[in-house]
């Protein structure tokens, strides 16, 4: 996902925000303060000086005691999260061969700090992987055997061989 003119710089914290209300909203129309603090377990306190921040770059539209609902702007900035923790969760599982909770902590904890440039990268890498002739799905499933086993399966290097012995 590239820049937009409506791109904002929000924290690590009012993303993790963005995001909830998001899903929330997503779910019940609304979202309310309550919900994010359960979301997030947080208190009360702490959503409501969230609240008044994103409110502030007009991205909910909050007032106290009210339903909260997101902009369009506020759409465009949770979704611009939601992408970037989706395609590294994707990337550590595909990849990496790493555990899927594993992969979920890992990438609410790097979306806030990874460029969207390397997002892209990363998701152009797994396409390639899976499209090229010398890797595709056979290359990840032997990284992650390799990953879990902690040693190369001579079936992988059987195939390799009878796949380089074929194009000579």
């Amino acid at each position: 996902m590239k820049k937009t003119d409506q791109t904002v710089e929000l924290s690590a914290s009012l993303e993790d925000y963005i995001e909830a209300i998001y899903h929330i909203a997503d779910k019940k129309l609304v979202a309310r303060s309550k919900d994010i603090a359960a979301r997030l377990d947080v208190s009360r306190a702490s959503v409501t000086e969230a609240l008044r921040a994103l409110a502030k770059k007009e991205l909910i539209n909050y007032a106290p005691y009210e339903a909260i609902t997101m902009t369009e702007k506020g759409k465009h900035a949770a979704e611009d999260v939601i992408y970037r923790h989706e395609s590294l969760k994707k990337f550590f599982v595909e990849v990496l061969a790493i555990d899927p909770n594993n992969a979920e902590e890992a990438a609410c904890k790097i979306e806030h700090s990874a460029p969207p440039e390397v997002i892209s990268r990363m998701i152009g890498f797994i396409k390639f992987l899976q499209v090229c002739p010398r890797g595709g799905d056979d290359l990840l499933k032997g990284f992650a055997d390799y990953c879990s086993k902690g040693a190369i399966s001579s079936d992988c290097i059987a195939s390799c061989a009878e796949d380089m012995s074929a194009n000579s």
